[in-house]
């Protein structure tokens, strides 16, 4: 007979001493609720990393991945746990990531279909998937769980996020760039932003795939960087300006010094003779910072052919214009903007913010002199990242910079929530045609929507 069955002849108060002691001679299965199995990996992870060789060299990620494994396995026997194959995989690899990896949104950053990780609190952590966002079921366990891997990213940088400095901008190893606000700016809790960075850069057929621009967009502007125009390429936040200008970069000759000037390094250049740099934010004590306008002027002393600056946000604009203006031609930046013309008022308000005392007019007339082009792009409502305007910089009229649009996005319709349209030529022939044909940089003649020959 069972001990089971023996018990259930006794008297209630017996009764329930057998059924206690009958519940501990059976091991601890795993199927109760995610709460449970929460603390039940809470309460092995603590076993395991006070247990873990503190000399482990944690860089060797395959030499502690094998030293987990085995601590995990010793720990499970020990005692008495039994999960499903299923429920020991997945809390291993929790536990390992938790410990030598970035916790729950390490699957997040191996899987390339993601563009970006947004972690709103510990309980609540969304994606964006081809431009659109999703939430997940993945959760941190509490707020000083996620604290704990917001330090793992930033301290090998040499950064801090505290109470004192409560916000940070970092990047990851592989060059994702990362932002964090805790507490008491962030409410919600710890809030992580990661921008995944493409593994494998995204090339210029990948953009026509992609139905950025069309291959004829994209041989214009493949001419227009061979004749060393000064492009900008304006847009709004994850609208793809940084990917644009990556490809649009891939275009300069081999033989060009080309200093890059970044916030935090993105642009992945193939060219032999390429500076990259870096800007450089205050250290603990609020010394040491180096903005990307003094990149922008030290850059001038460095004898580049092109100067290309991920962004410009402030001051630096002034000195990017003056490079432009002063023989650095074939020069590019992004700007946030929402339009075109926009972002020629957005620049004007830089310049000012660089503290000269400049008359608009002055101003207005330096832009129009730097700039040959603005490529607009926009995240449309069905998530594909679209350059909705390719506009030529013709110079001024009066007061006013004057641009006219060579090729210009037309939405015929909405079809099972996918915008459908193309970006078409305006059939305007671009000013600057003459500058290319002198370089013997050809153009396709139907290129414009009109046929013209060009000698």
């Amino acid at each position: 007979m069972s001990l089971l069955k023996r018990i259930e002849g006794t008297q209630p108060e017996e009764k329930a001493s057998r059924l206690e002691e009958l519940r501990a001679r059976q091991p601890a299965v795993m199927t109760q609720t995610e709460g449970t199995y929460r603390d039940l990996k809470s309460r092995i992870q603590e076993r395991l990393v006070a247990e873990m060789d503190e000399k482990l060299d944690i860089s060797k990620r395959e030499d502690v991945r094998r030293a987990i494994e085995e601590l995990f396995n010793s720990i499970l026997a020990q005692e008495n746990i039994i999960l499903s194959r299923t429920e020991r995989h997945r809390m291993f690899e929790q536990i390992v990531a938790d410990i030598i990896g970035y916790g729950p949104i390490e699957p997040f950053l191996a899987d390339p279909s993601i563009n970006e990780i947004m972690v709103n609190g510990p309980h609540a952590v969304y994606i964006e998937r081809r431009g659109r966002i999703e939430k997940t079921a993945v959760r941190f366990d509490d707020d000083e769980h996620l604290l704990r891997i917001i330090d793992r990213i930033v301290a090998p940088l040499g950064r801090r996020v505290d109470e004192a400095s409560p916000y940070v901008d970092a990047r990851l190893p592989d060059g994702s760039r990362v932002n964090v606000i805790i507490p008491p700016l962030a409410l919600n809790g710890p809030v992580l932003t990661v921008r995944k960075f493409a593994k494998i850069p995204i090339t210029a057929e990948n953009l026509v795939e992609y139905g950025t621009l069309t291959q004829e967009a994209l041989d214009f502007l493949k001419a227009c960087v061979l004749g060393r125009l000064n492009i900008l390429i304006s847009g709004g936040t994850g609208s793809g300006k940084t990917t644009t200008l990556n490809v649009l970069s891939a275009y300069i000759p081999n033989d060009e010094r080309i200093i890059t000037i970044e916030n935090a390094a993105e642009l992945q250049l193939r060219q032999e003779h390429v500076v990259t740099l870096e800007s450089r934010p205050p250290n603990i004590e609020g010394k040491g910072e180096v903005t990307i306008r003094d990149l922008v002027i030290n850059s001038l002393r460095m004898r580049p052919d092109r100067i290309i600056v991920g962004e410009v946000r402030g001051a630096e604009a002034l000195d990017m214009l003056q490079a432009m203006n002063t023989g650095h031609d074939g020069s590019m930046t992004t700007l946030h903007a929402n339009s075109p013309r926009d972002a020629l008022s957005r620049l004007e308000t830089m310049v000012l913010m660089a503290g000269m005392d400049l008359p608009h007019r002055a101003i207005r007339e330096q832009i129009a002199s730097a700039l040959d082009l603005i490529v607009h792009q926009e995240r449309m409502r069905d998530g594909v990242r679209r350059v909705v305007s390719i506009a030529e910089v013709i110079g001024m009229e009066g007061d006013t910079i004057v641009m006219q649009d060579i090729f210009r996005f037309q939405q015929v319709g909405v079809e099972d929530g996918k915008v459908i349209g193309r970006l078409r030529p305006t059939g305007i022939r671009p000013k600057f045609m003459e500058k290319l044909e002198a370089a013997n940089i050809r153009v396709a003649s139907d290129t414009f929507g009109v046929v013209k020959k060009i000698s």
